[in-house]
């Protein structure tokens, strides 16, 4: 039979308090002594706390922060949460009345809500950097295969050819697009709810711009009662993770297809691939499958987190908090993971050109080009030219040769369809369905041949750019309000 009167309830310590402690030694620790040092500074520059007392506790806060061994911490119910600990260290090195100055004109809403920002903020800032070393693995590696055909599918079967690099490309607009997501996502993170306090301000005329710049923040964010709230910070962020890697996983699925023993156009190097116990021919590209699975597992956790959130009052509530908070850090765990392997996998694998050109000849993949090359240069309509082609197309494959030695057939289609002899002769139409010449005509604004692929991967690398400037001024940001936090409390220090 439990104590109803002691608190806390050891279930309740068991379940909820010990692992929120630990999870505040793992993860908060850092923000929690960030957000008192400011909140101090501010307190003293505005006037609100006297300089003596300032100082006073700006020497515990020092003093806690050397003596505190983080790693030796158990929780013990004495205290509810990590903030009440370092809050009984203050009473223990100045009394109730002094240490307790501290907390004017906050609230344990605000200190939540800007801790979890702060969190949020760093790993989103390195989950950035990774997709940008990503995107520029994919650049390097489309530049580097700008040419190298490979056969593209839809519905499961071969259907055109492409370049290697045409593809990657494709690959590499997407990764823009759910960066710009992220980034958007990350402008949110960037409000400071310092000040809000429990709902409302407060009474005494606090300096939250000063707290938004001493904490790093681009600025407060205006609403009081957003601020404690208000949720989309968490769900937008989540949202655009979800995106990107449920999109990234697309990708990896064609890997594993493209690298299977009958496609067999991506060759894995041997640093990524694992044997069989039992069956020594086989090639196991096994990283391409932890890759689908991490990226699946990001995907669920984001939307964990983000399911959490449904039907839940618009107000300050635990459902936003510590243990959604912790859960969703996995979800950064497994993304990064997904990041760092898949852009040394896309850096290692290559084309096999052997079974793309088997694969091109099987399916005849270039007689599109043949349909088109009859309508520009023998004023054929459409539908007679893919008449003609598929005639030509049916042939080569009832008989198991490539297309280019389709010419009898496709002669004798076109006279059928046109009562004339065709303008092609027999190197006229090799040449109409090499893969090479249909890679040259497509040549429009977005298409795999050189100067419209050389033009869209000149412009990704623009856009890398400016992604890379503005997380690198975020960064620069984050350094600057460290110094002058640093400096600002060092004014309060006794000499």
């Amino acid at each position: 039979m439990t104590d109803e009167t002691k608190f806390p309830d050891p279930a309740y310590r068991d379940t909820v308090l010990a692992p929120l402690f630990e999870a505040a030694k793992l993860h908060y620790a850092g923000p929690v002594r960030d957000i008192n040092r400011a909140h101090l500074v501010m307190l003293a520059e505005e006037g609100i706390l006297p300089r003596d007392t300032a100082r006073k506790i700006a020497r515990a806060l020092a003093k806690i922060d050397a003596e505190l061994d983080l790693s030796k911490l158990q929780y013990t119910g004495e205290y509810e949460d990590y903030f009440f600990l370092v809050e009984a260290e203050l009473k223990r090195h100045l009394g109730p009345d002094v240490a307790g100055a501290l907390h004017t004109a906050r609230s344990r809403n605000d200190m939540d809500h800007t801790v979890f920002k702060m969190v949020l903020r760093d790993k989103t800032d390195r989950l950035l950097e990774q997709a940008l070393q990503l995107m520029q693995a994919l650049i390097a590696k489309a530049q580097a295969e700008s040419d190298t055909l490979v056969v593209a599918y839809t519905h499961g079967q071969p259907a055109q050819p492409t370049t290697y690099g045409h593809y990657l490309a494709a690959v590499i607009e997407v990764l823009i697009r759910d960066s710009a997501r992220l980034c958007n996502a990350r402008e949110l993170l960037d409000h400071c709810p310092m000040g809000a306090a429990a709902i409302t301000t407060s009474g005494f005329p606090i300096n939250r711009h000063r707290m938004a710049e001493l904490l790093g923040f681009h600025e407060p964010q205006r609403n009081s009662y957003g601020c404690i709230a208000s949720v989309d910070y968490v769900t937008g962020l989540y949202s655009a993770i979800k995106l990107m890697f449920l999109h990234l996983g697309r990708v990896i699925q064609d890997m594993q297809f493209w690298s299977a023993f009958e496609v067999g156009q991506l060759y894995v190097p041997n640093s990524m691939v694992q044997i069989s116990s039992i069956m020594p021919q086989k090639r196991n590209p096994v990283p391409i499958e932890h890759l689908r699975h991490l990226a699946s597992m990001t995907v669920g956790r984001c939307d964990a987190v983000v399911n959490t959130m449904h039907n839940t009052p618009f107000t300050d509530m635990n459902d936003s908090e510590g243990e959604v908070q912790v859960a969703g850090y996995a979800a950064f765990d497994s993304a990064s993971r997904v990041l760092s392997l898949l852009t040394a996998l896309i850096s290692g694998c290559s084309i096999r050109a052997d079974r793309v050109a088997a694969n091109m000849d099987a399916a005849c993949v270039t007689v599109t080009e043949l349909a088109d090359t009859l309508v520009r240069e023998d004023g054929l309509s459409f539908r007679q030219a893919h008449e003609i082609a598929a005639k030509t197309a049916r042939d080569v494959i009832a008989r198991g040769v490539p297309l280019a030695q389709g010419f009898e057939a496709f002669s004798l289609a076109f006279i059928a369809e046109t009562g004339r002899e065709p303008t092609l002769d027999i190197n006229g139409f090799a040449h109409a369905v090499s893969a090479e010449n249909f890679i040259a005509q497509r040549n429009r604004f977005g298409g795999p041949a050189p100067e419209a692929l050389d033009a869209a991967l000149n412009h990704y690398v623009y856009e890398l750019s400016e992604c890379a400037e503005v997380n690198m001024l975020r960064q620069s940001r984050a350094v600057r309000a460290t110094e002058i936090l640093n400096a600002a409390f060092q004014t309060l220090m006794p000499e």
